[in-house]
Order: C-alpha cells, then sequence, then structure tokens
C-alpha cells in the first residue's frame, strides 16, 4: 500500500461550503487517500475471444486489458470479501460532493490560463464543474425519443421547463431557456436509416432535438461568480447522423485556411424553410438564444460567461458553436468548451484561429476509446514535426484546446476487455472522472458519483455489483395497462408534445417577463 501525497488546493470538509480568496486558492497541500493496486489473474491458455480482443488491442493501441475469469481482486473492491455488504455502504452516501463557492477562482476553474496546473493532479472544484457539464449533457440522452415506433421519435420526451426536473437536475440550479433542432432527412440515405418506422404519422419527418440553452439562477450565479450560459448539444443517436459521421471531407469555414468536418458543419447548419423546426438552422437558433441572453445579463451589469458541452457528435457541435460565439460577439462574453469523448473537428489552421479567438477548450477522452481519434486517425497533428519538409498541410486534422486523459483501467469497478460501446459511453466518462485524482494514482476511495450509472446504457461494470446492462429505459417500455387492461402507448401530456407553435408561446412568456429590460436595451441602441 502506497500513500500519495500531492500539492493542491484544500478539499473543504464534507459539510463545508467554503469562499476562498484568490490568493488563498493556490497555497494549499492535500494528501491524497491511500491507494491499492487492482489485480486481475489472467488465465494461461486464452480462447480465441481473448486471444482476438488482445490483437486488436495491440493493433489500435487502445491499452486494453483481456478479460480474466478470475474475481478482481485488491484496489477498493479488495476491501469487500462480502459482495452483498458493498451496495449497502454505498446506498447510504451522497451522490455529490458539497458546492464550493468558486467566485473568486472562476477563471482558473473555466481555463482562462489553459487549465494548467489543475488537470494533474486534478483540482477538486474541476472535477465537480466537469461532472456537472457531463451531466448537462447526458440530459440531451436521457430525455431523447428514440423509440422507432414513437410518433414523437427524435424529439424531447419532456417540455422545456420540465427537463430538469423530470431528470433529477434542478440540484445543479440551472433553468432550460430554448430548445435546440437540427436537420436529419437533408441528406439521400438508403430508406433503412430512416429514423421512424411511422413515416406519415410523426411530429416531424426533417429534424431532431439536438440540445437546449439553459442559464444559471441566481443562487447558482453567486456559487459561481457569474451568471453562466450553457449550450449541451446531444451525441449522436439517430442513424442518419452516423451517415454524416463517416463522410471525411474538410470545408472552409471563416476566412483564411480553416476548414472542419463536412459532415459536423453540414448538420450544425442546414435548414430549409420546408420544415416546421429548421427553418432557422441550429447554428442560427442557438447563436439567437446566447446572444439574446448575454446582452440582456450585460444590461444587468452582470459577469457573464458562455460554456458549451457535448458528448461525441455533440462535442463536434460545441467546437463549432463556440467558433461562431466567439466570431459573433467578440470582447462580450468568455467562451468555454467541455468536451467528452469529441472527435476532431478540422484543421490545424481552425484550431489556431480558435486559439487566438481565445475560446478555451478542455477534452476529457477515454485511452480506449476509439471516437477521440476520429477523422484523421493517419493524417493528424502528429505530422507537424513534418512542417519545416512538407509546409503546413491544410488537410490534417487537429485536436484543440488542453486534454483531461483518463484510462478505463483506473478504476476496479470496469471491466476488462474490449468494449468500444463501453469505452466510448458518457457515463463511463463521468465515473472516469470523478474517480481521477492524477495519472500516477488509482481511482480515489471517497468517489461520489453512483456507480450503477455507469451500466445505463452499456455492460461495463463488473458481474460482483449485480448491476444489470443497459437498464435505463421507459417502464415496461413505455407501455402503459389502460383502465380495460389492454398494454398501450400512452399519450403524452399536452405540455411534453413537441410543437412550434408551443414552443412559440413559452419563449413569449419568457420575453414578457424580460419586457422591462428589453425596452431599456432598445432604448440603448436607439441613442
Amino acid at each position: 500500500m502506497a500513500q500519495s501525497t500531492m500539492i493542491f488546493n484544500h478539499i473543504p470538509a464534507q459539510n463545508d461550503v467554503v469562499c476562498l480568496s484568490h490568493r488563498q486558492s493556490r497555497r494549499f497541500s492535500v494528501r491524497g487517500a491511500h491507494q491499492e493496486a487492482v489485480c486481475v489473474d489472467h488465465p494461461s491458455t486464452k480462447n480465441p475471444a481473448a486471444r482476438l480482443a488482445e490483437s486488436l488491442s495491440n493493433l489500435l493501441h487502445l491499452q486494453i486489458e483481456t478479460p480474466a475469469r478470475a474475481t478482481v481482486a485488491g484496489g477498493n473492491l479488495g476491501r469487500f470479501s462480502n459482495w452483498d455488504s458493498f451496495p449497502e455502504e454505498k446506498h447510504s452516501t451522497p451522490t455529490t460532493s458539497p458546492k464550493e463557492v468558486i467566485a473568486e477562482i472562476w477563471r482558473e476553474i473555466h481555463g482562462f490560463e489553459g487549465w494548467e496546473g489543475v488537470l494533474d493532479p486534478l483540482h477538486p472544484w474541476l472535477r465537480r464543474e466537469i461532472v456537472k457539464y457531463g451531466e448537462f449533457a447526458q440530459a440531451t440522452y436521457d430525455a431523447f425519443d428514440f423509440d422507432s415506433f414513437s410518433e414523437y421519435c427524435g424529439s424531447c420526451r419532456y417540455n422545456a421547463h420540465n427537463l430538469f426536473d423530470k431528470l433529477g437536475l434542478t440540484k445543479n440550479g440551472y433553468n432550460v431557456t430554448k430548445y435546440i433542432y437540427a436537420m436529419s432527412s437533408h441528406i439521400n440515405v438508403p430508406s433503412w436509416l430512416q429514423r421512424s418506422h411511422l413515416v406519415d404519422d410523426t411530429w416531424s419527418k426533417d429534424s431532431n432535438w439536438m440540445g437546449y440553452v439553459a442559464v444559471s439562477d441566481d443562487q447558482e450565479s453567486r456559487r459561481i461568480g457569474r451568471r453562466d450560459i450553457v449550450v449541451a448539444w446531444r451525441g449522436t443517436v439517430a442513424p442518419s447522423e452516423w451517415y454524416e459521421d463517416f463522410q471525411r471531407k474538410l470545408e472552409p469555414i471563416g476566412n483564411d485556411d480553416a476548414k472542419v468536418e463536412h459532415g459536423f458543419l453540414s448538420i450544425y447548419k442546414s435548414k430549409s424553410e420546408s420544415t416546421r423546426y429548421n427553418k432557422f438552422s441550429a447554428s442560427e437558433q442557438a447563436m439567437k438564444e446566447v446572444t439574446k441572453l448575454v446582452q440582456m445579463y450585460r444590461l444587468k451589469g452582470e459577469e457573464v460567461s458562455l460554456t458549451i458541452t457535448g458528448h461525441s457528435l455533440g462535442g463536434a457541435l460545441a467546437i463549432l458553436n463556440a467558433y461562431e460565439a466567439a466570431a459573433t460577439l467578440p470582447g462580450q462574453v468568455p467562451v468555454s468548451v467541455i468536451s467528452f469523448g469529441a472527435p476532431r473537428v478540422g484543421n490545424i489552421a481552425f484550431r489556431d484561429e480558435l486559439d487566438q479567438m481565445g475560446v478555451k477548450t478542455l477534452r476529457v477522452v477515454i485511452k480506449q476509446d476509439m471516437v477521440p481519434r476520429m477523422p484523421g486517425l493517419v493524417l493528424n497533428e502528429s505530422l507537424e514535426k513534418f512542417d519545416d519538409i512538407t509546409g503546413t498541410l491544410e488537410w490534417v486534422y487537429a485536436h484543440v484546446g488542453a486534454e483531461l486523459k483518463l484510462d478505463v483501467k483506473s478504476s476496479p469497478y470496469l471491466k476488462r476487455g474490449l468494449n468500444l460501446p463501453g469505452f466510448h459511453s458518457l457515463e463511463t466518462y463521468l465515473h472516469l472522472v470523478d474517480g481521477f485524482l492524477s495519472q500516477t494514482t488509482l481511482f480515489r476511495d471517497n468517489a461520489r458519483r453512483d456507480i450503477a450509472l455507469v451500466n445505463k446504457a452499456c455492460d461495463m461494470l463488473v458481474d460482483e455489483l449485480r448491476i444489470p446492462q443497459c437498464w435505463y429505459q421507459l417502464a415496461n417500455k413505455g407501455l402503459v395497462c389502460n383502465d380495460h387492461g389492454r398494454w398501450v402507448k400512452p399519450k403524452r401530456e399536452a405540455d411534453d408534445i413537441p410543437s412550434p407553435i408551443g414552443e412559440a408561446h413559452q419563449a413569449h412568456v419568457l420575453d414578457v417577463a424580460l419586457q422591462p429590460d428589453k425596452v431599456l436595451l432598445q432604448s440603448l441602441f436607439s441613442v
């Protein structure tokens, strides 16, 4: 057993809420918890499946351990000789850490200094903020209606006012102000890629719910030191979006030599007058709402930030959104991106331009996840070392910003072996963030996030935990027993039925509430 000591900011006591000065926040040390190694006994003779997994692992440099039949021992799990008692211990503890007041150091937490000195070891306050934004991204999956037999397939199951309440996210202190939709039918795809079986009776034949805009409430704004506007983008679920993902063509954006992946830009920018939800593109919907909120809160004299988050495809859209926000609102609002498992978006010139604009990006990646390696598995930023010979190559993809790299092997709760969907799952990411201390230490013993969440949509948890795989679904897969004893699909609540008119009405209600501020804003601009 080894004890690790780290120079770090103070972690407050369990029930403390602490506000520290900017100077104080840089002067603390904390001793890490005792860590034990995770030992896996490998059988001497490997079966063909194990050999195949190991071969693929070596080929792709994924650093995957082939599965073993022996029970995982040592590490955090080694403490439990009786597995029946393990859930009882975890079930009696809170799932979140206490909220610290970060008003004095929020700029460091949000990358104003490039996250230097707060990633390895990971600052505990930054960890909590990363998990918060990850939960905002996870909400876009949890609320998405992906039932191909539903007339509302591709929409959000809840209206904007109830979204966080339904998903248990009111604890984060944000309110949704706008839903974002993106086109999904503007490309010619084979019929088997269509989203819903109900071709003639769907809420929209052209669009998918793609995310939302939210803003911190007064209490949360005081805690974090500014009014925070969040844009959360959904990752890939619909088949036609995968079709777009697989396109590998760089397309110019802005001026100069900056280029981005065609498929990502197409989802972000496409619109059509003949559609119900995409007369304006996802880009235009998001930027109109963000611009309105920035102007309104700046008019009130508040400090405002824009934090954009997303997982997988959503991480790529977050980068495009950040680029546009920085170009549209220069000097008006600091822009940060916190992405999870995001692919490369553009070329080296795009990366450099984004950096010059002042956009701060933190990419959370898992070593074993293939998606962050795409596109540009071979033709990527690693070729920059040959610039003296080749010059800058416009068609080479490059990642942006800082990177927080996680490893599936660091958690004793996760299975070993090849599991590409599990490696890419956002819940796997949030589990590993919650347990991450540094690159040289193992999973922290006092991690709070509920371990069962990892298996919501995959099979990553060790069998000893007895958590079923892919357990997250509607009760009875959405069917209810009616008064006649028949199982039927229920009607949605009227407020939860997607409707451009209904959402326009909700926006009107918000506008009326903000009318005094808007009148003052108009008078200032007319002077």
